[in-house]
């Protein structure tokens, strides 16, 4: 694959590559700061989640790396290309479940962004890693969503669209 062709597909991934980072810490911020009658379920499931997003990071900056580019690799970098707003630890659990929810579908959307591209530069492989995500991140939006008690993600949908 040309680099001039793929340019815009390695800005997309690596700025996956950002937000997965900032989600990694974020969801370590969560894990650490819960509280409530909802931190024994949260604190571990926050601890799956930063165990899932840390894989996905690797992928995305593998396969990055694969078609040419450089994945970014400092906090500097991460903070300059993110799409996510980092945690800030004061959060009550519902807050943070209702932010992961808005952040995955934010993720979602973007890698459907990401998906174009590689459609568009017919990379099948890049294309078929952001597919399999989506539908990850899409189960766990339901499962949060169902866990506060919130029938319908249209609502969060609609939010990360504004």
């Amino acid at each position: 694959m040309a680099n001039q062709q793929n340019a815009q597909l390695q800005t997309l991934l690596n700025q996956q590559v950002a937000n997965l980072n900032v989600m990694y810490v974020k969801l370590h911020n969560y894990h650490w700061f819960v509280k409530g009658h909802l931190f024994f379920n949260l604190h571990e499931k926050f601890e799956e989640l930063y165990n899932e997003i840390t894989e996905k990071m690797d992928e995305v900056a593998e396969r990055l790396l694969t078609i040419g580019g450089k994945p970014y690799a400092t906090l500097k970098e991460y903070s300059q290309h993110t799409t996510i707003q980092e945690g800030v630890g004061n959060e009550t659990s519902e807050d943070m479940v209702k932010q992961l929810i808005k952040d995955f579908n934010q993720l979602i959307k973007e890698f459907g962004e990401a998906q174009e591209e590689a459609q568009k530069v017919g990379d099948e492989v890049s294309n078929d890693l952001f597919i399999g995500m989506q539908g990850d991140l899409a189960k766990h939006v339901w499962m949060l969503s169902a866990y506060i008690g919130e029938e319908s993600k249209a609502d969060h949908l609609k939010a990360v669209q504004n």
